[in-house]
């Protein structure tokens, strides 16, 4: 029997997913917890089309993220910091530091999403910036003494 899940299953498949199980499987366990949905031939017709149309939306959102991820690396980012006599930070420049200015720069970004290595001293490093699935923004960081 053909279902269509709506929710990821282990050992038979993800969301979204057409399967083929036994039927009381599918009407005894699968369809009563919610799990998934019988494939009858308008289910599956309009589950074909949901489909389509979720992928014109994701390829929209992915190159609207491309686009975001060109301003980013775009953005040059310096960050002047305290520095010690042995040439070490007092601290470590953040994620938070580079969202600051990066939204300078008029791009909105969460500092949950730029991955750094650890700066500690002066330098050139990079990072990457995700802006979606699959979607990311290297970015190179510049950390001068401050005056």
């Amino acid at each position: 029997m053909k279902i269509i899940l709506k929710k990821e299953v282990i050992n038979l498949g993800e969301a979204g997913d057409v399967v083929e199980v036994k039927t009381g499987y599918a009407l005894n366990y699968l369809v009563p917890q919610g799990f998934a949905v019988v494939g009858t031939p308008s289910a599956l017709k309009q589950h074909a089309e949901t489909l389509r149309q979720r992928a014109h939306k994701e390829a929209k959102l992915v190159a609207d993220a491309q686009a975001v991820a060109a301003k980013i690396e775009a953005v040059e980012i310096k960050i002047e910091a305290k520095v010690g006599e042995s040439g070490k930070l007092y601290g470590a420049v953040t994620s938070a530091q580079v969202a600051e200015v990066i939204a300078a720069a008029g791009v909105e970004v969460e500092k949950k999403n730029i991955t750094l290595p650890e700066i500690k001293e002066v330098g050139e490093f990079e990072g990457k910036v995700k802006c979606y699935k699959g979607v990311f923004a290297n970015i190179k960081i510049a950390v001068v003494a401050a005056e």
